[in-house]
């Protein structure tokens, strides 16, 4: 499955636009997380326990849009965009969306 943020892809044509795809992630985070996450705020720095929580939200998102594609017939999907939103404390949400297509 080809996935692209472009709207074509190079070398290919596009024969059908089957359907939009998303997929959605809705990840829970731990006090125990917030709390180190809190104090890297604090001294300053990265917060890798929400990168990689960021990181896995993208990863599920993304192949749940690919396995909505692939479901319709898809060999890709174009113009995917990544929103990443945080519900409500110690909730974040990643949402991916794209055409599904068929290219030859």
């Amino acid at each position: 499955m080809i996935v692209t943020t472009t709207p074509t892809l190079q070398g290919k044509e596009i024969e059908e636009y089957i359907s939009i795809v998303a997929g959605e992630a809705i990840m829970g985070t731990n006090v125990v997380r917030d709390f180190m996450a809190g104090i890297t705020d604090i001294i300053g720095g990265r917060s890798g326990t929400y990168e990689n929580k960021l990181a896995e939200g993208r990863e599920i998102a993304i192949r749940e849009m690919i396995d909505k594609a692939r479901s319709l017939g898809a060999n890709a999907v174009v113009g995917v965009d990544l929103d990443f939103e945080t519900l409500r404390e110690g909730m974040m949400m990643c949402i991916a969306t794209g055409t599904a297509v068929k290219v030859r």
